[in-house]
């Protein structure tokens, strides 16, 4: 696995079968159910703060990114 575009995380088993029951109605895997919670999570977080979803989306990219890097 590409570990520049992949990472593994751990969920407690209360949240990963309410994934897996939230991904069922839409037809998403739990990578890609998670992806849309975190996109919808970037929007409301853009729409309160009165920026774009793209602006949004690239401020916390880079702040993540220091995170990831230990700064």
């Amino acid at each position: 696995m590409d570990i520049s575009k992949w990472k593994s995380c751990a969920v407690d088993i209360e949240s990963y079968t309410i994934i897996r029951a939230m991904g069922q109605n839409g037809f998403r895997r739990p990578g890609n159910m998670i992806a849309k919670l975190v996109d919808d999570e970037v929007k409301k977080i853009a729409k309160k703060q009165g920026i774009s979803h793209e602006k949004m989306k690239q401020n916390l990219l880079v702040e993540g990114k220091k995170l990831l890097n230990g700064k």
